[in-house]
């Protein structure tokens, strides 16, 4: 099977809000990465969360799977520390194999929820 993606991305608006309006956990307020791994080889990524007014936190790091799919939330990460709401953040992905990533975010602060998705900016690594 044919690998698609690259190796490095890099997610430039992250936000989590502290608040939510519906059930638990489906309609809780949250940032989240989407990745797809279309290759023969598992991809172990690491993630960098970057801050306006403090060091990285991080790396964070999951194993997508040879051929599969792998959805993370941003407030799901504990170790090495959990990712502060109400904060703005960036993040920056790197992965031995290439994959896909897509950014989503669901705002559900009020009734009339808001959700966006993109995908992430890639580069080559050169």
């Amino acid at each position: 099977m044919k690998s698609f993606g690259h190796k490095i991305w890099a997610i430039a608006d992250g936000y989590i809000p502290s608040k939510s309006v519906g059930t638990h956990p489906q309609m809780t307020s949250h940032d989240s990465l989407c990745f797809l791994n279309t290759g023969e080889r598992d991809a172990f990524v690491r993630i960098t969360v970057y801050f306006v007014d403090r060091p990285p936190a991080g790396p964070y790091t999951r194993t997508v799977s040879s051929a599969r799919t792998l959805h993370i939330r941003f407030n799901d990460f504990k170790d090495p520390e959990p990712v502060p709401f109400d904060t703005e953040y960036a993040a920056l992905i790197e992965s031995d194999e290439p994959v896909i990533v897509q950014h989503t975010r669901l705002d559900s602060r009020q009734a009339e929820n808001a959700l966006f998705s993109t995908i992430a900016f890639s580069s080559t690594g050169d």
